[in-house]
């Protein structure tokens, strides 16, 4: 691989994971800003270029604060992806089932119905895939929602809270969607609106008895004959089926009361070892492909955003996912030549959420009539502030000045966003850079009242506490300050990676060199080079910002984790994971696992602590917790909230002194 591609993709990397992260907190706290098709395509090419990423293996985003937190008795992982009929001929011939079970992904707001003897005692939104938000007040005004079995039924029972598209349209239209506004409403604090939701169930889990159900089929036959609405399910023996009812429901879906965004196909035999998985490899979501316009490229605008240039596709308008489209991405010029895109090209457009459209390909041959005169793209050659020539390496397309007044305006945007500093938006600050008044971070700290007020619309009280939130004392964390220099590429959770390292000084960090910093996991040599550079370019200011006596960089913080000390002992199966799972869960909060009972135990973890096993007497004996599944997730999830509100913290850099 050469530097310039390696560079491209580690910075591609970093943006993803920023980008997953951020729009999974979106999706699970109700206000979706991408659509499940656009987010698995995110999700796709960060597996493609980083399948090792921790963002990867993360199953959800945390539950909304202000609910009582439950932990689920089936665990609400996600599945893998199917994108198209190839993908997945593949899976299939990889799980060789003798029989599939198809139903309708549907689209809407997870829920967990819990049961005990039947009777309804517990809804739990999806959360993180294992702790929730109890919600069972709100549930128990929806549609769909049984709350009390026609049988002695302990276990839970998984469904998808869904708005009817009519509903949306006469009361909701406001949401970007039907699921952002499903999961608004059933997340109410008043429960308001609830009513207006239909709960549709597909899957079921006995706990403590793996052979309630005989496979998926007899689940969804039990779930019908208890009084739930059940997904439209149909049953396979062979893959062409399968593909050929995945064309007829995409040509269909438009018409029916809720949204779908594909199939979900299982293994109609049923493998509980496999269903406790993150992500299970028995059933797969075959998604239906993305709302695709043609259009012509009329030209290239060339947006600046700090240093770089990326290429904008200016297009002849077309409808796409309800809005007309007339700009496209192309993401960056390598893109642009790799496509053979030229002025006259017919292309293929997708919708990048509810935002951006992307242009994915040429358009195939006769999707639209074809213009004879095509001409060339002109890329710009030197930058539009400074007049230095750029640098095209394939990937990226850049001014390569220090001191080019586009690169020093773009940091000090970076770091007043950085550290949140109040009543200074970008307007303000680019008056003060094109006046001279503040050119660098450290002449923040030197701003005074008088300089300030001099300024149109400004006045000496406005002034006054513009320079009161300048000067609030701070305490970053260092990967936070080392952000806030906008080194080109490098994002906070690259800059955590290396305090997490052992870089965790400035100090430390200026005697790293590139080799030290490429070693570290997940990064490589050309993201050493730019934070050795970057550290070297800015040293002067860093110290100059620190000398100020406003800013400060957080020690490096005490490396407790919240179960260190603490010992767990597991026995007998667990419902919601594997037990090498759980003792792995223990381990990374600092915890220990011991494989039997002994002196000084913590606890002991079973789904049986009545029972009178030689396990369960023992701990009686030692005076050691006998404790179930239900209380050591919650004990979990408890220690694992502390721990991030630890990390929040360090991470917003706002440690008032």
């Amino acid at each position: 691989m050469e530097l310039n591609d390696e560079f491209f993709s580690e910075r591609r990397v970093a943006e993803l994971e920023s980008l997953i992260q951020g729009y999974q907190a979106s999706y699970y706290n109700g206000e979706a800003e991408i659509s499940d098709a656009e987010f698995d395509l995110l999700w796709d090419e960060l597996k493609a270029l980083a399948p090792n990423s921790l963002v990867l293996a993360k199953i959800g985003a945390d539950s909304v604060d202000g609910f009582p937190k439950a932990a689920h008795i089936i665990p609400m992982g996600s599945q893998e992806k199917a994108a198209d009929a190839d993908e997945f001929r593949a899976w299939a011939n990889k799980t060789a089932a003798l029989a599939y079970l198809v139903q309708f992904k549907l689209d809407g707001a997870s829920l967990e119905l819990q049961y005990e003897n039947g009777r309804l005692v517990r809804a739990v939104t999806r959360g993180d895939g294992v702790i929730g938000d109890d919600i069972t007040l709100n549930a128990r005004r929806m549609s769909g929602v049984v709350t009390n079995l026609r049988v002695p039924f302990f276990g839970g029972v998984r469904g998808e809270a869904l708005l009817p598209r009519e509903t949306w349209k006469s009361k909701y239209s406001v949401k970007a969607n039907c699921r952002n506004a499903a999961n608004g409403v059933m997340r109410r604090k008043d429960g308001a609106g609830c009513e207006d939701l239909v709960l549709v169930c597909y899957d079921a889990s006995a706990i403590g008895n793996d052979s309630f159900f005989k496979d998926e089929l007899d689940k969804v036959i039990w779930l019908k004959e208890q009084g739930f609405f059940i997904a439209e399910t149909k049953e396979f023996t062979d893959v062409e089926s399968v593909v050929a009812y995945h064309v007829e429901i995409a040509e269909k879906r438009r018409d029916l009361p809720f949204d779908i965004d594909g199939l979900v196909v299982k293994d109609k035999v049923i493998n509980m070892g496999d269903l406790r998985r993150a992500r299970p490899e028995r059933q797969i979501a075959f998604k239906f492909a993305l709302e695709t316009a043609y259009s012509v490229v009329r030209g290239i605008e060339w947006s600046e955003s700090g240093a770089t240039y990326t290429p904008v596709a200016i297009i002849d308008p077309v409808r796409l996912a309800g809005t007309t489209v007339r700009r496209a991405s192309l993401a960056n010029s390598g893109i642009l030549r790799s496509l053979g895109l030229k002025i006259g090209s017919v292309v293929s457009v997708v919708k990048r959420g509810e935002i951006i459209p992307k242009i994915e390909s040429l358009a195939p041959p006769g999707a639209l009539p074809e213009e004879q005169e095509k001409s060339e793209i002109v890329f710009p050659s030197t930058c539009s502030v400074c007049g230095i020539p750029l640098i095209d390496e394939g990937s990226r397309l850049f001014c390569p000045n220090p001191d080019c007044p586009k690169l020093l305006l773009h940091r000090l945007q970076k770091w007043v966003k950085t550290l949140d500093i109040h009543e200074i938006g970008d307007k303000l600050i680019r008056q003060l850079f094109d006046s001279s008044c503040v050119r660098y971070i450290h002449d923040l700290y030197s701003l005074t009242v008088d300089e300030l007020a001099e300024f149109e619309r400004m006045g000496e009280i406005s002034a006054a506490k513009v320079i009161r939130n300048i000067r609030i004392p701070r305490k970053l964390t260092l990967a936070v300050f080392i952000t806030g220099f906008d080194f080109d590429g490098i994002g906070e959770m690259a800059m955590e990676k290396v305090v997490r390292a052992g870089f965790d000084t400035l100090e430390k960090l200026r005697l790293a060199s590139i080799e030290d910093l490429a070693a570290v996991y997940g990064l490589g040599e050309i993201t050493g080079k730019a934070i050795v550079d970057g550290l070297r370019e800015s040293s002067l200011e860093m110290d100059a910002v620190i000398s100020a006596g406003v800013i400060s960089i957080a020690p490096p913080p005490e490396k407790k984790l919240p179960l260190a000390g603490l010992s767990f002992c597991f026995t007998g199966e667990l419902a919601s994971m594997k037990r090498a799972e759980a003792a792995e869960r223990v381990k990374t909060l600092g915890g220990s696992v011991k494989s039997s009972v002994v002196k000084g135990l913590s606890y002991l973890v079973t789904n049986t602590p009545e029972s009178g096993s030689s396990k369960n007497k023992k701990a009686r004996e030692l005076g050691a917790p006998v404790i179930g599944e239900r209380e050591f997730l919650t004990l979990f999830e408890e220690a694992t909230q502390n721990e991030k509100n630890t990390r929040e913290k360090q991470k917003q850099g706002e440690l008032w002194a």
